[in-house]
Parts: structure tokens; C-alpha cells; sequence
């Protein structure tokens, strides 16, 4: 895994400041009251955001911390399922069950770390590759 060890700890540490943020917002699931266009509650019924357009309160409400830390939970697996076969993922892979697999998580992987693209620590070299 050793070329792809600061890529993993790329995307972790990325995944870690993620959820420090979504701790920091209470870790609630939102929620759109239907009696209340346009609001955008926490657990506790209060009001989280409030937006003119009621297309933006649901998608904000999708985009609570709780959902978000799902999410990194969620990467977190699969970033440690990659853990285990990162040594296989090289340009030249060979034609057996486990080499594939590292190839596909790779692929799944490096997804993950071009989300943070603008990030000043993210290094180009880890664009998905698309190998025939």
C-alpha cells in the first residue's frame, strides 16, 4: 500500500474534519415541518434555517449531521476494505480476484478523494485512473 498510504490518510483526515463539524452542529437528523415552508427544524424542533425558497429547505434538511455522519461512516468502511488489498492497486494490475478488487476500491477510493479536490492537500496524481 505504500503509494497509496498518503492518499488513504488524505481522504480519513478529510472524513475526521467532516464529522468534527457535523458533532459541532448537535449530530441531529433535520426535518421540513409541512406546516412550515420554508424551515428547516432540528430534533428538538427548533429552527435550524430558514430559507424563502422551499426547494432549499429540503435539500438543506438533507444535509443534516446526522446523515452526514452516515456517510462517513459509511466511506470509512469501504476506505478500510481498500486498506487491506492497496498494495495490489498498481497501473499494471494482475489478472486475479484480488487484484481486481483492489483496482475496483482504488477507483471507489480515489472518487473519494477527488471530493475534496479543492483541498490544498490533494495531489492530482490521485485522479481515478480507467484502465482497459
Amino acid at each position: 500500500m505504500a503509494g497509496n498510504t498518503d492518499m488513504v490518510a488524505f481522504v480519513l483526515a478529510r472524513l475526521a474534519d467532516e464529522e468534527q463539524v457535523a458533532l459541532a452542529a448537535g449530530g441531529d437528523r433535520w426535518r421540513c415541518p409541512a406546516d412550515v415552508p420554508g424551515e428547516v427544524h432540528d430534533r428538538k424542533g427548533g429552527v435550524a434555517f430558514t430559507v424563502r425558497d422551499r426547494g432549499f429547505d429540503r435539500h438543506i434538511a438533507l444535509q443534516d449531521p446526522a446523515r452526514t455522519l452516515e456517510r462517513i461512516e459509511t466511506h470509512r468502511v469501504l476506505v478500510g476494505e481498500y486498506v487491506e488489498v492497496a498494495g495490489l492497486d498498481t497501473d499494471r494490475p494482475a489478472q486475479d480476484f484480488r487484484s481486481g478488487r483492489a483496482v475496483g476500491l482504488g477507483f471507489a477510493v480515489r472518487q473519494l478523494a477527488a471530493e475534496y479536490a479543492a483541498h490544498p492537500d490533494y495531489q492530482a496524481r490521485w485522479l481515478p485512473r480507467f484502465i482497459q
